[in-house]
């Protein structure tokens, strides 16, 4: 028990020193932009799709209907337009992180679109051998 929380008191710091070094300079923009929100909105339906992945691959290693085939397509499909807009929004939007552009969004975006394009690979993969 004690290692643990010695492990998360750790790692609680290592997340605040990035966050005390940048409070130290003022440029940094607070609340709501319009690329944040853009970025919000790409990270939000990133998630959904990736969640929806690691369904239908649940679904395929339990058998049920077409072994999540039609989970797996929805995914893949999706999680690649998440990719192609969040990969539009990394080039129009030129800002580092704290510039309120969203940039750090939408790469996170690109992230769970990669996921859950794997994930729905693995699980057309998994449905295919078992057809």
């Amino acid at each position: 028990m004690k290692m643990k929380l010695v492990s998360f008191v750790i790692l609680c710091a290592f997340l605040l020193v990035p966050t005390i070094a940048f409070a130290a300079n003022g440029n940094y923009v607070y609340g709501f932009t319009p690329g944040r929100s853009w970025a919000t909105i790409d990270m939000v339906v990133g998630l959904i799709t990736a969640v929806m992945a690691g369904l239908s691959l649940r679904r395929s290693t339990r058998g049920i209907g077409n072994g999540g085939r039609n989970g797996a397509i929805v995914a893949m499909v999706v999680g690649l337009i998440v990719i192609a807009y969040a990969f539009v929004h990394v080039t129009i939007f030129p800002g580092g992180p704290g510039t309120g552009d969203g940039r750090v969004g939408a790469i996170v975006a690109i992230v769970m679109g990669l996921t859950s394009m794997a994930l729905a690979g693995i699980t057309l993969i998994r449905s295919r051998r078992k057809s």
